[in-house]
């Protein structure tokens, strides 16, 4: 018995040890500082400080040529700054690309526009076009899974002479090149089309198909959230067993993102 209860209260202890070694491992990491902040050095004869971040603060301290300065955080297009006597202060985006960095590089900060459009997650918009010859309209919502990888959904309708088609698909879209303003994009997908006669035709039926297409197309970063876009879409309605028939549509719209 006290060989069993000696064997019990090692092993007690030696997972108590266990857990407070990891949990020491953990606030030792929690608490470890943080990396250097980046520092640039001042090519122009000098840059400005303001108070806040933006141009209606006033101007309270000038740092000179040669002179590095640290960069803390950024608001916008405005970045606050330390510089190698202690002044903090905020400098414009245009001013911070004036410097070098460490390794003598010149200094590169993306718009803020640029990175919401490749922060974006849900893109809504509509287009107008042509599907084979008849007009046609359609809206989409997408979802970016990652920046290079969208899930989008598409609902559209044509008027046709002698019908109208009523259709939706859903598409995987690939952007290989998502920091380029006007961004390529390629895309699969399958859905469903329902085409509807006019009444005045006789003997005319309703037909839904299973439809599976493929689209091309580029988008235009317009600037704020907006873009514009232009597709070509090639779809394949299975009609029966042994008929397919197979249509061309090419669209321009326009597109928010948030």
């Amino acid at each position: 018995m006290q060989y069993e209860l000696t064997f019990l209260t090692a092993r007690w202890s030696t997972r108590v040890r266990a857990a407070t070694g990891i949990a020491a491992l953990l606030l030792a990491s929690w608490l470890a500082p943080a990396s250097a902040a980046e520092q640039v050095q001042v090519t122009e004869p000098y840059i400005e400080l303001r108070t806040g971040p933006g141009r209606g603060y006033p101007i309270f301290y000038v740092a000179e040529r040669n002179e590095w300065i640290e960069i803390k955080l950024r608001h916008t297009d405005w970045f606050l700054v330390r510089t190698e006597r202690g002044k903090e202060g905020w400098v414009h985006r245009e001013q911070l690309e004036t410097t070098l960095t460490q390794i003598g590089t010149k200094a590169k900060f993306r718009d803020v526009l640029l990175d919401d459009y490749l922060r974006r997650r849900l893109e809504l918009g509509s287009a107008w076009g042509h599907f084979k010859s008849e007009p046609m309209l359609k809206a989409w919502l997408s979802y970016n899974v990652t920046s290079t990888l969208a899930v989008e959904a598409t609902v559209g309708q044509v008027q046709g002479v002698f019908s109208g088609t009523d259709l939706w698909h859903l598409n995987l879209l690939a952007e290989p090149w998502p920091d380029w303003r006007l961004e390529p994009f390629f895309g699969i997908g399958f859905g469903k089309l329902n085409n509807i006669p006019n009444a005045s035709l006789i003997g005319a039926t309703t037909s839904d198909a299973k439809l599976a297409d493929a689209t091309v197309g580029v988008q235009y970063h317009l600037g704020a959230r907006f873009i514009a876009r232009l597709d070509y879409t090639q779809y394949v309605a299975y009609i029966s067993d042994s008929r397919i028939d197979q249509y061309r549509a090419i669209t321009i719209g326009l597109g928010f993102f948030f």
